[in-house]
């Protein structure tokens, strides 16, 4: 599909315009002739989405805090009575971000050619996920909208403080890997050729330690542009791969197995299946549809393959405690509650518990996260000292020696 800017009149006789997502601009004229608008221009451009995240360097995008904060501006607003073009026309007019100024524009035109929230919410793919798009059409279906946007501004609040804790607890190892990194550079570019120019000076056998470190940078400055080439290739092999329904499916399924992070990974992935079934349950989404949509809010590859298992034995007419304990991804605690919420019809209720239980876990392992990994960094970085004392001293001592025995 293509994205199409039109412009024409309403029944009104009033110039309006805007972008709509289709295949055809013959599409786009059939559903602008449906809604009662008589088109004048129609011409493909780049999609709203590509305009918001392909942008140029430097320039703005929608942040997570920023659509918490729409979602609590819209909340009051709906709450007050305000109609929605006009609070949506409102947040244009007063939100500082450009991108969401932009979406928010194309929001208003959509709901003043008559097409309703959720509607115009679908054209956004990559601002509004599936799970916030499918709250807000019950809330609009229900007369329920404000307590809808309530609902999303908790949920992407919850998911803003685990992406914030996830950020700082591996700030402090990716600085220090990063420093080994540079370190290994420097020492391989500068600091082993030229002690290497010494060492051969004095015609002397090397230790085995010191061979290698001189095989390995002179390797490196003769290959280095190979190698730089061969690592690029190798990250855009990896990025296109991962892009694949395949590589996708594999990569997510990899995170979860990772040492040290991968048991953090799959709990707040729990935490996340958890809060959002336990949403969809409150709201009075059909299991099946809410299963769907929690399948796409998980943003894993692996467990919405599970997760859409459980659907199509849902739709077999499995009960919901069965069809996860089949899935083979969650622990007896999350299997217990889930059995115990349908038996007494409570699921929203016990699986809100659930969430905020592997939220306190998430926390706690974020928090130990650092002291987890410090050994670790500790040994490489020892490692790494031993060798070049090793490859860099023992020569210097070895003909320290030599020379005290023919002093002496």
């Amino acid at each position: 599909m293509g994205a199409y800017r039109y412009r024409g009149r309403n029944p009104r006789g009033e110039a309006v315009s805007g972008i709509v997502e289709a295949a055809s601009s013959e599409t786009v004229a059939n559903q602008l002739f449906n809604l009662g608008i008589t088109p004048i221009d129609i011409h493909a451009v780049a999609s709203a989405v590509e305009s918001v995240w392909r942008r140029p360097l430097g320039a703005q995008r929608i942040e997570l805090k920023e659509l918490i904060l729409f979602c609590r501006q819209m909340h009051t607003l709906a709450k007050s009575g305000v109609p929605i073009l006009q609070a949506m026309r409102g947040l244009r007019d007063s939100t500082s971000n450009q991108a969401l100024a932009a979406v928010l524009g194309q929001l208003s035109e959509a709901l003043d050619a008559g097409l309703d929230l959720t509607t115009a919410l679908k054209r956004h793919p990559r601002v509004f996920s599936t799970l916030f798009v499918s709250l807000v059409q019950i809330g609009e279906a229900s007369g329920t909208l404000d307590a809808s946007f309530l609902q999303l501004a908790g949920y992407l609040e919850r998911e803003q403080e685990t992406r914030d804790r996830i950020s700082a607890a591996s700030r402090y190892p990716l600085f220090v890997v990063v420093a080994i990194v540079a370190a290994v550079f420097v020492i391989n570019i500068f600091v082993i050729p030229a002690f290497a120019r010494i060492y051969a000076s004095f015609h002397a056998p090397l230790p085995w330690a010191t061979r290698l470190l001189i095989a390995v940078s002179h390797f490196t400055l003769a290959y280095w542009y190979d190698l730089a080439a061969l690592l690029v290739l190798a990250v855009a092999g990896v990025r296109a791969y991962v892009r694949t329904p395949e590589g996708r499916y594999r990569w997510h399924r990899l995170r979860l197995r990772l040492p040290v992070v991968g048991p953090i990974f799959y709990r707040a992935l729990l935490g996340r299946f958890a809060r959002a079934l336990a949403i969809t349950s409150r709201t009075g989404v059909p299991l099946v549809q809410g299963l769907t949509v929690i399948s796409r809010a998980v943003d894993n590859e692996y467990v919405a393959a599970r997760v859409l298992q459980m659907r199509d034995g849902i739709e077999r007419g499995e009960t919901l405690a069965r069809t996860a304990q089949v899935a083979g991804l969650f622990p007896p605690l999350v299997l217990q509650m889930i059995a115990v919420g349908e038996e007494s019809g409570a699921v929203d209720s016990l699986m809100n518990d659930v969430a905020e239980y592997y939220e306190r876990e998430v926390d706690y392992d974020l928090k130990n996260l650092s002291a987890t990994i410090e050994p670790l960094l500790i040994v490489a970085i020892g490692g790494l000292v031993l060798i070049l004392a090793l490859g860099v001293f023992l020569p210097m001592w070895d003909l320290a020696r030599a020379a005290m025995h023919q002093g002496g």
